[in-house]
C-alpha cells in the first residue's frame, strides 16, 4: 500500500466519501482509480456512485460501507 492509500483510507474512515478532485486537491492523487482498486484488494468495501455536477459532467464519488473478509485496518 502506497502512503496515498493510506491518506485514502484514512480520509475514507473519517470522512466516508470522496472524490477524484477532492482526493487531488487533499493528497494530490493523480489516478484515484487505482488507489481505490489497492485498498479494495486489501479489504475496503468502497461503492462507486455515479453522478452529474451542475454543468452535467458525470463524476464519481466513493463511498466506504465496512470492511470484508479480508480485513484492513489501521
Amino acid at each position: 500500500m502506497t502512503p496515498q492509500d493510506s491518506s485514502l483510507e484514512n480520509h475514507l474512515r473519517q470522512i466516508g466519501s470522496i472524490t477524484a478532485v477532492e482526493a487531488a486537491t487533499l493528497y494530490k492523487v493523480r489516478s484515484i482509480t487505482s488507489n481505490i482498486h489497492r485498498l479494495r484488494l486489501a479489504g475496503m468495501e468502497i461503492v462507486t456512485d455515479f453522478k452529474r455536477d451542475i454543468t452535467g459532467q458525470k463524476y464519481a464519488r466513493y463511498l466506504f460501507k465496512g470492511d470484508n473478509d479480508a480485513g484492513l485496518h489501521s
